[in-house]
């Protein structure tokens, strides 16, 4: 494929999480100059504070969106959308969408996006295998049980890797422009399979557990976890977790014309990378 004009500043939103930083440094290594926005950062960024998004986004030519805490978030495809629109008015040619898979409301963030005028690619991804390693999973799997409310429901787990390969050619290269690519891993999985590969990648004794939902939530909201955090895994376990996304797509290979990472790629990478280390 073609490179794309990449003189000016590509800004990358949610540059300190587990996508953002990884195009971050995958930008740099291609010798592009980038703009890392977030809340504490030193372009800093806040969805909620709308006074940061212009000096954010003034004189870039490319932006990556990634919405928190996530795009079924009440409010979050209108704040993407304005987001979208004043990255126009600022001169910025293409949009990049970190998306949801099965999610409705980021589906009404995604044309919010498509609609705004400037080149874009839609990027759809679910669970995220590095949820296990980096995010809320991690500390269960260190202290040897994953309890969840997930039945025998399977998911094609993505490796971050994938959606921060995919994410970095549709910024930077020419040929994605309004294509969906909804990535998943190559094959399909419970989260009782996906914690019995990270046994057996990391040699730890690892056990699953169902638990209920109302369980599960009020658990959360014992340990401090806000109201709209909570409203959110319960969406994402009982809805989102139905069903609608046990299928595997094809957009890894659409996108860079390789199969997608494997789970106990992941996993095996992972362990020996000292991730579950105590």
């Amino acid at each position: 494929m073609m490179a794309f004009d990449t003189d000016g500043v590509t800004l990358v939103l949610g540059a300190t999480g587990k996508t953002g930083r990884r195009v971050v440094d995958r930008l740099r290594a291609r010798g592009i100059s980038v703009r890392a926005g977030s809340r504490a950062g030193a372009t800093p960024f806040d969805w909620e504070d709308e006074a940061t998004w212009a000096s954010a986004l003034r004189g870039a030519r490319a932006a990556y969106i990634s919405y928190f805490p996530d795009l079924a978030a009440p409010g979050a495809p209108q704040a993407v959308g304005a987001l979208a629109d004043l990255a126009v008015r600022c001169g910025v040619e293409r949009l990049v969408l970190l998306s949801g898979r099965g999610e409705e409301e980021a589906q009404r963030a995604e044309r919010a996006v498509q609609s705004a005028g400037a080149e874009w690619t839609v990027v759809r991804c679910s669970w995220f295998s590095q949820n296990f390693s980096e995010g809320y999973l991690r500390e269960p799997v260190i202290a040897g049980e994953v309890a969840l409310p997930a039945g025998d429901v399977p998911e094609p787990f993505v490796d971050v890797e994938d959606i921060a390969d995919v994410a970095t050619a549709a910024l930077t290269e020419d040929g994605h422009a309004g294509r969906v690519y909804e990535l998943t891993g190559p094959r399909l999985l419970t989260f009782a399979d996906a914690t019995a590969e990270i046994a057996a990648a990391s040699g730890r004794p690892l056990g699953f557990v169902r638990v209920p939902i109302d369980a599960y939530a009020a658990a959360a909201a014992q340990q401090g976890v806000p109201d709209d955090i909570v409203g959110l895994l319960r969406y994402l376990f009982t809805e989102v977790l139905d069903g609608r996304n046990a299928h595997v797509a094809d957009g890894v290979q659409r996108a860079l014309g390789r199969p997608p990472r494997d789970f106990g790629e992941f996993a095996q990478r992972a362990a020996a990378a000292g991730a579950w280390d105590d």
